[in-house]
């Protein structure tokens, strides 16, 4: 485990300093949303449908999901450093790809590509768990997100202002630039964290069923992935929502779009400044509920015939302090069941977190249509959150069973 002392900025002999771990983060989180006012614009200049675009954000969950499941392994195996330049380059090349398309399949195919860069968020969290004990582990973690959220709560604001200035492609261009400057940051200051297993690729792969048996393990998992579902369900459908409900331009609308990470930085840091003092459990547990109590206001609000734009775009910063409490503390729980394959199972309950994501933001995508208004959205986000705080009370209840 590490100490602060022992970690000096841009030195590959010793860990990571924070400031990198939250900067390759930001870079994966900023991947996910900043074109997202665009897709009206990016709708019309491919010439196709909507719902066609809209598969920008579902193919990159989905290929996200499914590299999460092959990262952790591997990064257990080689270590966290060489993953990690390898998809940051791979990504740089997608990104071109993605601003040099000609027709929207190819678009796509390149879009699906940069989920790549998923490997900085799955190896900054294993890193940290590297570094730190279970608690502490919550604690950094939540540092690390809550500086992350900066990004997505301004990421939005900034792609709409340079597509109405520059064209989408602004959007592609500033990731690469960004992604320039992280690979020449992970190149100078991450030093190797993890001590690699010694096993082949097969052998890593297989220990994959001592977490799948594991109860602990899945309620974790299930408490993230269902919370964090009704974040990746608004991703799908509130571009529509701002555009056709609510008649937002995109610079518009990218400011909107920012307010669940103003909740996400508040969340974080209270899991960051409380995690150790409370635990996980509760920590998860108040997270999940909140989240749920955003939604079912907001559903109120619009079936009692009040809603706007200000509450439907408002209420969802409780989405945002619910998952900024959530995610962190349950992926602490997640990559403390089985230390020694923290890469392993940060892969395995990202990918359940992504995956999930991924098929309720193409959901979400097709419940919204002319004349349908916000509600189907809000009734698929409400539920889904609902089952987050379902999947916390049997952990705490398995726990409380386990100690008698």
């Amino acid at each position: 485990m590490a100490e602060s002392s022992d970690i000096r900025f841009f030195d590959r002999r010793t860990p990571p300093h924070v400031t990198t771990l939250i900067l390759i983060a930001g870079l994966s989180a900023l991947a996910m949303n900043i074109f997202l006012p665009s897709l009206p614009g990016m709708t019309a200049y491919f010439e196709t449908d909507y719902r066609v675009m809209q598969l920008s954000v579902a193919v990159y969950l989905a290929f996200n999901a499914a590299l999460q499941i092959l990262i952790g392994p591997i990064s257990d195996r080689f270590g966290r450093r060489p993953v990690l330049l390898w998809g940051m380059v791979l990504f740089l090349i997608a990104t071109l790809g993605c601003i040099v398309a000609p027709t929207a399949e190819i678009f796509l195919a390149f879009r699906m590509a940069q989920a790549v860069i998923t490997v900085a968020m799955v190896l900054s969290r294993a890193a940290v768990r590297d570094m730190y004990p279970e608690d502490k582990a919550a604690s950094m973690i939540g540092y690390v997100t809550m500086g992350m959220a900066v990004v997505p709560m301004i990421g939005p604001a900034i792609g709409g202002a340079l597509d109405e200035v520059f064209g989408w492609q602004a959007n592609f261009w500033m990731l690469f630039g960004l992604g320039v400057l992280c690979l020449g940051l992970v190149w100078g200051d991450l030093g190797e964290t993890a001590q690699t297993s010694g096993k082949t690729l097969i052998e890593q792969f297989r220990e994959y069923p001592e977490l799948l048996t594991s109860p602990r393990f899945w309620g974790y998992a299930m408490a993230a992935a269902f919370t964090s579902g009704a974040f990746f369900a608004y991703l799908g459908g509130a571009p529509f929502v701002g555009t056709e409900v609510f008649d937002l331009t995109p610079a518009q609308l990218g400011i909107y779009f920012g307010a669940p990470a103003i909740g996400y930085f508040i969340g974080n840091f209270v899991s960051g400044r409380y995690s150790v003092r409370f635990g996980i459990n509760r920590m998860i547990q108040w997270g999940c509920l909140i989240c749920t109590f955003g939604l079912a206001l907001s559903l109120a609000v619009f079936l009692t015939g009040f809603g706007t734009v200000n509450s439907f775009f408002g209420l969802m910063t409780f989405i945002g302090l619910g998952n900024g409490m959530t995610i962190p503390n349950a992926t602490s729980g997640m990559l403390s069941v089985r230390p020694h394959l923290a890469g392993t199972a940060s892969g395995l309950g990202g990918a359940l977190m992504i995956g999930g994501g991924a098929a309720l933001s193409a959901f979400a995508g097709a419940l919204l249509g002319p004349g349908t208004g916000a509600t189907p959205l809000l009734w698929l986000m409400f539920a889904t959150s609902f089952m987050g705080v379902v999947s916390i009370r049997v952990v705490i209840w398995r726990a409380r069973q386990l100690n008698l």
